[in-house]
């Protein structure tokens, strides 16, 4: 045997899951209201019915080129200043009332910043009523004539609904009403007279009425109403009990004048069996007309927060939640009573929603407590949109992020409408003047987002087995039978046993006519009595034949039931098979819901991979690439390499051959230069004994003639004088190389076509002598420096020192320029010349002095003053070249 389960709402979770369920947008509407002054600037213009524009007021900072940004955005539908109540009615909140009787959930907010008129559309003024009066003035024309007795539905507390018979929910009504201390708040009779206040809300022209209503069924609308304060759900219907500690005096049990009340209890939110979220311990109170659901609308409208701010006069401080929620169940097979059954209970809901403005602290100088409410509206209407961006991602990207909507009670309330529990809209109320600029373009990026987001479609209830129209029927039944009772004077049990009794007597045989006077008369009692006997046997006849009818009936209907019992089992059998086969499908569905999830998922992974997988081949390609390129060109530097050592091999080989030769050349040099020394102190010991000899020999002569003349001095002549003394002298070998020897002195390296640096010191004297170093084309300079090397290629130092037989002797010291490798110029020194100065005197005397004694030649001294004057010496020393020494000898 199943267990009944209890009322649950239409849509199941299985079904709002499956990819095959249809999907709607958010509808998204916008509401523009009227400035508070002519003068003020306005930043919203109305396009068309459904595009707005926001232009940038004076004093805004603009773009980076200068101009202002001018930003469109597209709703559902743009309602402007001029817009109606009921026109605004009609597009938003009529078809959620349709669907809410057509047992489908709807969610309605109205969003916005403070002071945009989300309240006034939501609740409206007298003679303007708002989309709250008109939805529950529309709910009730149309059931109002279908709904049950009261207490017929009855709510538990785990958000579900119960059916009670009629004489249970009669001895409620009379349990209610005598019972003043009752917990649950006395419903207001809807014969009382309506408030003053919302009595002229809705005009009757402006009334409406659903079509295609179930007239088959019967409804009840409960209604409750809560505000969400600071994070902390309130239930504004919940009457506060009085404190019975602080109702009495202190010394007494007098009570006080004052009762102390207690202060409301925050709410819970909690989860029913169908995965819905409800609000644990809410108060619900059943309604039967739009005047007493508006008067309990009103009577917790009252208790509602509302402060004083410098953006707002009345500005909410909670967001305020009313629910309708519509019990329908059909009626029975005679379409009389509700029918019995609980899984029959269908729950729909009305959620009105009138949000909190966003606002800015900076603007309203909130302080203290009103700053803490401004925090946690913001809070609360940040975690809305962050629900909204993920809800987004998870369906345009295919993720399957969590959705924070625990952040806050609002969202945690409202989730199953965005897992598609119902449809959702939403209204957004701006506010034209300029100084709300910055706060509408927040609100109109978020409502550009929230359309984007889908809600599934919700599904049509499973229509009941019954046949339609019963209670057309029964109603047309019961007017005829009243009607015929009316027409019947007798009324209707003496003309049904009448019907019956003639029926009887026209069965039987019609009795004689005849008047008995004797009783001994033999014509008239036997002619009775064979009439009577057969009337008796006729009867009997009948009661046979009823007895048989009754039995073949009883039979038949025994069989009947056997049969029913039968079909009945049968049905069982097949109900179970068919719970069994349902639970396959559930299980079956949930299966495909998961592998559908896990297919998208991994289809969202391959797709990842895809791309990650071409990220990598392009890569890979580059890679490849660009290792090609370094093999050829690493192929093409070990080439390169190969060549240079190569070339390199071969500058060795060349520059050690060079250097060979170079070594050979110097050493040849250094070999023919030592020769050439020892050749020329040969010559000058020839030389100088050539001139003793001759100094000698002309001597004798000038002992043996008398002296010349002064003036006319003749010059020896080696040839003429001694014309075999050079056979006498002993030459030293030439060198072995086959050079020939230069005897006169090379030509100065300086006198070539290259640019010098000629450094002569200031401390140099100037010595007037004949020979003097003239280079040509030369920078003169008297200290070395660098921009004067950088533009030459020789160097040449002009060097005064003493010379150790007292005479003053120059040096040439020269050099060649190159550059460093740190940009700067270096000289290497590679030859000297010196320049040498000598006095005859001073020469002969020393001549003298060194030659006596061992110098004397055949015992006669010789006057070096008076025979020959030594022309100065000019002298070339090199390290790498050829010295040569050359001498003039003069009379």
């Amino acid at each position: 045997m199943q267990r009944p389960a209890k009322g649950k709402t239409p849509r199941r979770p299985a079904l709002k899951k499956t990819s095959h369920t249809q999907k709607d947008p958010v509808g998204v509407y916008c509401r523009i209201r009227p400035l508070g002054a002519t003068d003020e600037e306005c930043c919203i213009e109305m396009i068309s019915s459904t595009t707005i524009q926001l232009h940038a007021p004076d004093g805004i900072k603009a773009n980076r080129n200068g101009e202002y940004k001018e930003t469109q955005y597209s709703f559902k539908k743009v309602f402007g200043i001029q817009t109606s109540q009921i026109e605004l009615f009609e597009d938003v909140a009529k078809p959620l009332v349709d669907d809410l009787i057509h047992c489908k959930n709807g969610l309605l907010f109205t969003y916005g910043v403070t002071g945009s008129g989300k309240t006034f559309t939501m609740t409206g003024s007298p003679g303007e009523g708002g989309l709250l009066p008109r939805s529950l003035d529309m709910l009730f024309n149309s059931i109002g004539p279908l709904q049950a007795k009261r207490f017929v539905f009855r709510t538990d507390d785990k958000n579900g609904m119960e059916i009670q018979g009629q004489v249970d929910a009669l001895l409620e009504r009379q349990k209610r009403e005598s019972n003043q201390q009752s917990t649950v708040p006395k419903t207001p009779s809807s014969k009382q007279k309506p408030d003053p206040e919302f009595a002229d809300m809705i005009s009757p022209e402006e009334a409406c009425k659903c079509e295609g209503v179930d007239e088959d069924s019967c409804y009840s609308v409960f209604v409750s109403y809560i505000e969400i304060y600071n994070n902390y759900i309130y239930d504004l219907l919940e009457e506060a009990p009085i404190d019975p500690i602080r109702h009495k005096r202190p010394g007494g049990d007098t009570p006080l004048r004052i009762p102390e009340l207690i202060p409301p209890q925050s709410k819970i939110l909690r989860e029913d069996q169908n995965h819905n979220m409800y609000v644990s311990g809410c108060t619900e109170v059943e309604v039967k007309s739009t005047e007493e659901a508006f008067q309990v609308f009103w009577r917790g409208q009252k208790k509602r927060r509302i402060a004083d701010t410098q953006l707002n006069r009345e500005s909410s401080r909670s967001h305020s939640v009313f629910i309708v929620k519509l019990a329908q169940a059909p009626l029975d097979a005679d379409g009389d009573h509700i029918l019995q059954d609980k899984n029959q209970v269908t729950v729909s809901q009305l959620c009105l929603v009138d949000l909190a403005g966003s606002e800015r602290t900076s603007r309203t100088k909130a302080e203290g407590s009103r700053l803490r409410e401004a925090g946690n509206i913001n809070q609360s209407l940040m975690t809305l949109r962050t629900c909204i961006e993920v809800l987004r991602e998870n369906q345009m990207c295919g993720t399957n992020r969590m959705v924070p909507y625990r952040d806050s009670k609002v969202t945690h309330l409202f989730k199953n409408y965005f897992d598609g529990e119902g449809k959702v809209r939403m209204v957004v109320c701006v506010n034209p003047k300029a100084d709300d600029y910055e706060e509408t373009m927040l609100v109109m990026r978020f409502a550009e987002l929230t359309q984007e987001v889908e809600v599934a479609r919700p599904v049509d209830r499973p229509i009941c087995s019954l046949a339609a129209g019963r209670r057309h029927r029964n109603q047309a039944f019961r007017d005829e039978l009243s009607r015929r009772q009316e027409e019947r004077p007798g009324g209707p049990n003496n003309a049904e046993d009448g019907s019956v009794l003639n029926q009887l007597l026209d069965s039987l045989p019609a009795l004689p006519a005849c008047e008995l006077v004797d009783p001994t008369d033999e014509q008239i009692l036997p002619r009775l009595i064979e009439v009577l006997e057969r009337r008796h046997r006729i009867r009997q006849m009948i009661t046979e034949q009823y007895t048989r009818t009754a039995n073949t009936l009883k039979s038949m209907l025994q069989e009947f039931d056997g049969h029913l019992m039968a079909k009945e089992n049968f049905i069982h059998e097949q109900r179970g098979k068919l719970g069994e086969k349902d639970k396959i499908m559930f299980n079956q569905k949930n299966e495909m819901d998961r592998l559908e999830k896990k297919s998208k998922m991994l289809e969202y992974k391959i797709d990842i991979l895809q791309k990650t997988t071409n990220i990598y081949e392009g890569d890979k390609r580059s890679l490849q690439q660009e290792l090609e390129s370094r093999e050829q060109r690493l192929q093409r530097e070990l080439s390169e390499r190969k060549r240079m050592e190569a070339r390199m091999q071969g500058m060795v080989s060349d520059t050690k051959h060079q250097w060979e030769k170079e070594c050979e050349r110097r050493v040849n040099a250094k070999q023919l230069e030592m020769q050439n020394k020892l050749w020329v102190k040969d010559e000058k010991l020839k030389q100088l004994k050539a001139i003793v000899s001759e100094s000698n020999s002309s001597a004798t002569s000038e002992q043996q003639r008398p002296p010349p003349p002064p003036d006319k001095p003749q010059r020896a002549s080696r040839e003429k004088d001694q014309p075999r003394a050079p056979e006498k002298r002993s030459r030293s070998p030439l060198p072995t190389t086959g050079t020939p020897i230069r005897l006169h002195h090379r030509r100065s390296h300086s006198a070539g076509g290259e640019r010098w640096v000629d450094h002569k010191p200031l401390s140099n004297l100037d010595l007037d002598t004949v020979m003097q170093p003239i280079i040509p084309n030369a920078i003169k300079v008297s200290a070395a420096n660098e921009k004067a090397l950088s533009k030459c290629h020789k160097y040449v130092l002009t060097h005064q020192e003493l010379a150790s037989d007292g005479e003053i002797q120059t040096k040439l010291i020269k050099g060649d320029v190159f550059r460093t490798r740190g940009g700067g110029q270096a000289v290497q020194f590679t030859d000297i010349e010196t320049l040498r100065q000598e006095c005859p005197t001073a020469s002969s005397r020393k001549r003298r002095s060194s030659e006596d004694g061992p110098g004397q030649h055949d015992g006669n001294k010789m006057d070096w003053n008076d025979r020959e004057n030594r022309a100065p010496v000019a002298s070339t020393s090199s390290g790498l070249g050829l010295q040569i020494g050359y001498q003039k000898r003069r009379k």
